[in-house]
């Protein structure tokens, strides 16, 4: 098996190394990832511009791109044989709720799906993480499993690991994606010549999180695995959405 990774964080990042050691003792691993950190990406692509690949000293290639870009390069062309399925991460803090939209790290592993490989985003909870070997064995359970169980096509696994030591990981769930409440106020700040400049605010507290949900597995000691689908179409929705817009509208 060919195992391409890629994170958001950079190629300098402890989890993409960590992560890289681990896969490397069950399968052949290529890892192409951005030069810096580039968290909250999203599903971002360069057009306007070309993009630089270089190899650095350990084996990875570092890329002056988004994570998608990093994912799309290697798959389409850069790769001298194509992989056979993608990790993403382990992502230096959570990707719960909400988090997906702007992920990184998930985008780099939807556009593995969505270019027709199996794909896992892993992520390791916490302001500052420390139990990386942590989450790397659950990547490679997740490997094994996938090997002898592979997923649906339209499926991709979005995967948080509570920062603790493995023993004291209390168990796989599966789950749903929470919710959080609005994201904090914006900050806004002078530069130095006076002019007005804005921070973007932390996300917002936990508010769809009970029983069920990722932030519940996780608080509760738990690996946190949700299935996540490429297809957005709400098709529970198809038929009112038809009744609506045949209804008459008045001025």
């Amino acid at each position: 098996m060919h195992i391409l990774i890629s994170n958001d964080d950079g190629y300098l990042a402890q989890g993409i190394n960590t992560l890289a050691v681990a896969l490397k003792q069950y399968a052949k691993v290529s890892v192409v990832c951005p030069d810096r950190n580039r968290s909250a990406a999203s599903n971002s692509l360069t057009l306007d511009m070309p993009l630089r690949a270089t190899p650095c000293d350990n084996g990875f290639v570092r890329v002056d791109g988004t994570p998608t870009d990093c994912v799309h390069l290697a798959i389409t062309g850069l790769l001298d044989h194509d992989p056979d399925m993608v990790f993403a991460g382990i992502n230096h803090g959570a990707n719960l709720g909400d988090d997906v939209l702007y992920s990184g790290t998930v985008a780099a592993a939807t556009e593995g799906r969505f270019l027709g490989l199996p794909a896992v985003a892993i992520s390791l909870v916490g302001s500052d993480p420390k139990h990386f070997d942590t989450a790397a064995h659950v990547a490679v359970t997740l490997l094994r499993k996938i090997q002898t169980h592979p997923l649906p096509e339209d499926t991709l696994l979005n995967v948080n690991v509570p920062d603790l030591p493995l023993a004291e990981i209390q168990g796989y769930q599966s789950t749903r994606l929470g919710a959080r409440h609005k994201a904090e106020a914006v900050i806004r700040s002078s530069d130095p010549r006076g002019r007005t400049i804005y921070w973007v605010g932390p996300p917002g507290s936990e508010q769809d999180a009970g029983p069920g949900t990722d932030f519940d597995a996780i608080r509760n000691g738990y690996v946190s695995i949700t299935p996540l689908q490429l297809d957005l179409t709400r098709y529970d929705r198809l038929e009112n959405l038809r009744d609506w817009l045949a209804m008459e509208t008045t001025a």
